[in-house]
């Protein structure tokens, strides 16, 4: 009898974590390509909050191919010394009715943060960068990594 119940008790579990897992703000998490595919931003969710960090860069690396560059284009000089492998580029997003708003982005070829919203649309993800509002940005369109 304890085996049963032990059994239907896991069945909930991983019944409850596949719905949560489907849910339309956990669409986002995954590997995404940038518009000029040259890096690569795995975005995951913290708490009820979206992330982004960079996992693969064309010019991430110095000529060993082993060691990270660091941002040296940071207005912060005490953050010119972290590395860009790892680095969070999209930070502190929440999901609402279709758009993930609220966070930044960081662009470290740069140096600067943005005022950020994403959106899917048809499969591919749109982020908007932008200063003040909306209007004054740029969208950059970026591809799923299956």
């Amino acid at each position: 009898m304890k085996k049963m119940y032990l059994a239907l008790i896991l069945l909930i579990l991983t019944i409850s974590n596949v719905v949560a897992q489907n849910t339309p703000s956990d669409k986002i998490e995954g590997v995404w390509l940038s518009e000029e595919k040259d890096v690569k931003i795995e975005i995951y969710k913290s708490g009820n909050k979206y992330f982004g960090k960079l996992i693969w860069g064309k010019t991430m690396y110095e000529a060993d191919g082993k060691t990270s560059k660091k941002d040296v284009k940071n207005k912060n000089e005490k953050l010119r010394s972290r590395n860009l492998k790892d680095l969070i580029m999209l930070k502190d997003f929440e999901y609402n009715d279709g758009v993930w708003d609220g966070g930044e982005i960081y662009d470290a070829y740069s140096g600067k943060t943005y005022s950020c919203t994403m959106k899917l649309e048809k499969g591919k993800l749109n982020i908007r960068g932008y200063i003040g509002i909306s209007l004054l940005g740029r969208t950059a369109i970026w591809e799923k990594v299956k």
